[in-house]
């Protein structure tokens, strides 16, 4: 066998991702369009479903609040994913519930004031008010940091070495909701692993009547569906959330503090998922003014949920990035009649619900190939770096290394101790520790970014990838920018890119 030349091994970097059908500009037909925006309105359901489980009861609610909680989170990712989509970064990114927000969330549930309260649904109220509150104030962060270009500013630190580790942990850091959830029923999940990854990857160009056979298959994954959260029975049949819809907010400084914690993870964690939206869109990467721009509505999507009452945050769903790549359809139009879904059913209730009870067992079967997919979509960065130069062969393993470690061992003592490590009289500095340093891609920039701009950089810039990354970070740097950029009905006359 004849030896191979350097140049037959060797694969130079590329801009765009192989093999995608459509891009963020480019629509599929409508029918096709229709369906896949279904699979994403599905696959969103997971988490939509997952967050108000856990935190309703501890709540004082009961099954009928739960419902309305998972439809109001649905609504208002509904529209908090058109406007992301329409004024925002207008990558095709979903934007839905975070777990960001679950630490200082249950910080204010076990509250001793709120949980002395004797009657269930009262406490839930109060509850959900004070929630709201504390999500109303720390909103204005993303607003103004997203609104005023700081955090566009910030982002001159970042490089495709130091964003590459923090991309990678979106998807590595989330190994908790893949299969260890499939092991809690493997005889359905194991099964439904196997059977995306056969048609997803295998079988990606069989058609039936036109239609990618993979995009079907998840509309009749409600076959298997379960209805232990008596979801169904507890739903009504219309219901049309609106702000205020549990009272006044409350406001307490110190659980607003707190909350501003899960407003900076989500903020971080966030801009990871625009580099990567915007890889498997076949975009180029978000100039600083657009990812300001995105981070500013999102701060406005924050604001929405505390005054509609969705009992979280904002955040960019990685599993709904991740299936731009398994699809290979970065459309934006079929994530705006996603959001079109999302609206329509969250007011039918009783519709809604019967998708919502699809088992947890097959959203997590399905996250072990997405949340993988996004992982090595941050790891795709590192082609445009020197790979054969120690210094950054130190900073993506000791950053992809921490934000593994250091977010399991607050876990692990969590679940030990049943509270975080971070134990203080003060609880908003509680919030701040436990929250930040339980998310993996927090951990990670706040290593790789500080590494990266400190360790040998004189003479570096090539190594990091930077003659490549440079000219994204104006608007006016790439010519493409202004095609999958641009705002809607010619608004950048009003508001032309700083």
């Amino acid at each position: 066998m004849a030896e191979a030349k350097p140049e037959e091994i060797s694969h130079p970097p590329m801009e765009q991702l192989q093999g995608f059908e459509y891009c963020i500009d480019s629509n599929p037909p409508w029918g096709e369009a229709i369906i896949l925006a279904f699979q994403h309105y599905i696959l969103a359901l997971g988490t939509a479903v997952m967050i108000p489980a856990v935190l309703v009861p501890m709540m004082g609610g009961d099954d009928g609040d739960r419902v309305r909680v998972v439809q109001t989170l649905l609504f208002v990712t509904g529209i908090n994913t058109l406007l992301q989509s329409l004024f925002g970064t207008r990558l095709p990114t979903v934007i839905g519930g975070s777990y960001a927000f679950v630490i200082p969330i249950v910080a204010i549930i076990q509250d001793s004031s709120l949980a002395a309260i004797p009657d269930g649904h009262e406490r839930f109220l109060e509850t959900m008010r004070a929630i709201q509150g504390a999500l109303i104030v720390s909103s204005s962060i993303q607003i103004i940091l997203g609104y005023s270009q700081l955090w566009g500013i910030f982002s001159r630190f970042f490089s495709p070495v130091g964003m590459a580790p923090v991309v990678a942990l979106l998807g590595f850091g989330l190994f908790e909701r893949g299969f260890p959830v499939v092991g809690r029923c493997v005889e359905v999940g194991l099964p439904m692993l196997i059977l995306f990854v056969v048609l997803s990857q295998y079988l990606k160009n069989v058609q039936i009547k036109d239609i990618p056979i993979l995009e079907s298959t998840e509309v009749t994954q409600i076959n298997c569906r379960t209805d232990r959260a008596n979801l169904i029975s507890s739903a009504p049949w219309l219901k049309i959330p609106y702000p205020l819809q549990w009272g006044a907010p409350t406001f307490n400084a110190g659980q607003s503090f707190g909350m501003v914690s899960a407003v900076l993870v989500s903020l971080i964690e966030s801009t990871a998922s625009y580099k990567a939206a915007a890889r498997l869109a076949s975009a180029t990467p978000p100039p600083a003014h657009i990812l300001s721009r995105g981070i500013g509505w999102q701060g406005i999507g924050i604001l929405l949920d505390g005054l509609f009452g969705t009992g979280t945050g904002s955040t960019v769903s990685v599993e709904n990035v991740g299936l731009l790549g398994s699809t290979r359809i970065g459309s934006r139009r079929v994530i705006q009649i996603c959001a079109g879904f999302m609206i329509f059913f969250s007011m039918l209730g009783k519709f809604g619900a019967l998708f919502a009870s699809i088992p947890f067992t097959i959203f997590a079967a399905v996250y072990c190939v997405l949340f993988g997919l996004v992982a090595a979509v941050g790891l795709s960065f590192l082609q445009f770096t020197n790979m054969n130069s120690m210094r950054n062969l130190f900073i993506v393993g000791v950053s992809i290394f921490l934000g593994l470690s250091v977010p399991e061992y607050f876990f692990r003592y969590t679940m030990a101790a049943q509270r975080g490590p971070a134990h203080t009289k003060a609880g908003w500095f509680n919030d701040y520790i436990n929250t930040i340093f339980s998310s993996p891609p927090t951990v990670g920039l706040m290593v790789a970014v500080f590494l990266d701009n400190t360790l040998e950089t004189k003479d570096a810039g090539k190594d990091r990838g930077l003659p490549w990354w440079v000219r994204f970070r104006s608007f006016k740097g790439d010519s493409r920018n202004e095609e999958f950029y641009s705002l809607p009905f010619n608004l950048n006359r009003f508001f032309p890119p700083a």
